[in-house]
């Protein structure tokens, strides 16, 4: 019979649906063609599959070859489709048993020499084939990434003919295991590293807690980066769904996924030049952007009024929803995006307000570059000022918790809300707020009374509400006491500065 069947997957966003790699060999002129919606990296695939099969000591059939890429509606790109093509031209041929090919799912670039090349979203390939129980064969590069998944059956092979013995039964592949143990987060970034801010630690403790959003305000100089930088080593560990999903999105873009750090929370820190599409996702075939990169980790904005306000406002919406959904003619994907915002600016277009450079509408058309939508979805804003004489002289041990310290009564904080609602205080819907953070009259009056003195809305009053309950779950507090409020309004540095310029 000429006709063979092989089993691969596409990519799609963060999907691997099933593809049928149809071959067929008829009688006629000699020709090679590829249906099934290829893009042009696929139908390329004719050259690269002849040359590599002729050059692993296989006599190409002079026969019209048709492969068909089944389901026809979906796009297919990229040379994974290289080692499923040129296999089933070899079964077509009768050279492989088509049983042999029923349990196996083949991925893999053809070199022209025959040796196997890396593809690019092996981890979601991997996964979708062990949920199918299907055994798989990649290129040895993808090998170390696609043992992630645990319980996979794994083959890897250098080359097309190591597969060929191997679905032959004559040399069979070993089924492939990780030789590098799993580790978690070994950086050496330490809270007790900075130099005073106490506020401002005390800020990102509580920003790790509740998964909040966080600005910070202050002048060149006075450790907005190093603070940034520290974030990422109190947040809790990734579980191993999370994990495997941030693994997932580095490994549909074609970067790496180190087997030894794979569990690190990603920081993502992109140049103020950035585009939309460059922090959204984008392009003709829909692929993930700076967001993506960061989910279930931090999303740094340096510089934040020196991004473009129509960039920095296409964060509004994957900020509360947690994904990103990108439209296309030709496709649509949807993308997690569930990340923490962490920003700082200068408080003046000179740097310091101190500096007497800049008038007050100066600084007032510098500061409006945010718009106040954008703004209110950050929870705390925070005042990073110099640093008073003598503080550079304050020996380590003397400067405040260790990162370690910080991060137990983090995970602490974060055990009692999941067990509470199973979310972060930062995820709260309106309805659970009624019960989480329900206030006392007294308590209540206190609160609007401040929300209406700062000019905050109504989504800024439910922000505050969330931070005070973060701040009592970290003091172990089962409700919201008048203290809590009070810390959480210290946090709106941002709103101060405003009301302050306004009023003169």
């Amino acid at each position: 019979m000429s006709l063979a069947i092989v089993h691969t997957r596409a990519s799609v966003g963060i999907e691997a649906p099933p593809i049928r790699v149809e071959v067929h060999l008829a009688n006629g002129l000699p020709a090679f063609n590829i249906v099934g919606l290829p893009e042009a990296s696929v139908r390329e695939s004719r050259d690269r599959v002849r040359s590599a099969l002729i050059n692993s000591g296989f006599e190409f059939p002079a026969r019209r070859i048709t492969v068909n890429l089944a389901p026809a509606d979906l796009p297919k790109e990229g040379g994974r489709f290289d080692l499923p093509i040129a296999i089933g031209i070899i079964a077509a041929c009768g050279q492989i048993p088509l049983q042999a090919l029923e349990n196996h799912e083949l991925a893999g670039e053809l070199a022209l020499s025959g040796e196997l090349a890396p593809i690019s979203g092996a981890l979601p390939f991997a996964y979708a084939s062990h949920k199918a129980r299907q055994a798989l064969i990649i290129p040895q590069q993808n090998a170390a990434e696609a043992s992630l998944i645990n319980g996979i059956t794994l083959f890897s092979a250098p080359a097309l003919l190591q597969v060929f013995h191997h679905l032959c039964g004559q040399q069979s592949l070993l089924p492939y295991t990780a030789a590098v143990p799993q580790k978690g987060d070994d950086t050496q970034l330490d809270m007790q590293d900075v130099i005073g801010q106490t506020m401002a630690k005390r800020a990102l403790e509580i920003a790790a807690a509740g998964a909040h959003n966080l600005l910070f305000t202050g002048p060149p100089g006075t450790g907005k980066t190093m603070l940034a930088n520290r974030l990422v080593n109190i947040l809790p560990p990734m579980t191993d769904d999370e994990a495997l999903e941030t693994a997932t999105i580095h490994s549909i873009t074609g970067k790496p996924v180190d087997p030894e750090h794979w569990r690190r929370r990603p920081f993502r820190h992109p140049h103020h030049t950035a585009s939309a599409i460059a922090l959204a996702g984008g392009g003709s075939i829909p692929r993930p952007g700076e967001i993506s990169l960061a989910h279930n980790g931090v999303l740094f904005l340096d510089e934040l009024p020196e991004f473009d306000r129509k960039v920095l406002d296409v964060l509004r919406e994957p900020l509360e929803s947690g994904y990103v959904c990108i439209s296309r003619a030709a496709q649509q994907a949807t993308f997690p995006a569930k990340f923490q915002l962490v920003a700082a600016m200068n408080p003046s277009p000179t740097g310091s307000i101190e500096d007497k450079r800049s008038t007050p509408d100066q600084i007032l058309r510098y500061l409006n570059r945010l718009s106040g939508p954008f703004l209110d979805r950050i929870d705390l804003q925070v005042d990073v000022p110099r640093l008073p004489k003598g503080s550079l002289s304050t020996p380590h041990q003397e400067r405040g918790e260790s990162s370690r310290v910080i991060r137990q009564r983090v995970i602490n904080a974060r055990i009692r809300q999941l067990n509470r609602r199973g979310k972060t205080n930062a995820e709260l819907s309106s309805k659970d707020m009624t019960i989480d953070c329900a206030l006392n009259n007294a308590e209540q009056h206190f609160l609007e009374n401040a929300c209406e003195r700062l000019g905050l809305s109504v989504r800024s009053y439910h922000r505050l509400l969330r931070v005070a309950r973060t701040i009592a779950d970290l003091q172990a507090e089962p409700r919201i006491e008048r203290q809590h409020l009070a810390e959480a309004l210290q946090f709106r540095a941002f709103d101060r500065l405003m009301a302050q310029l306004l009023a003169q």
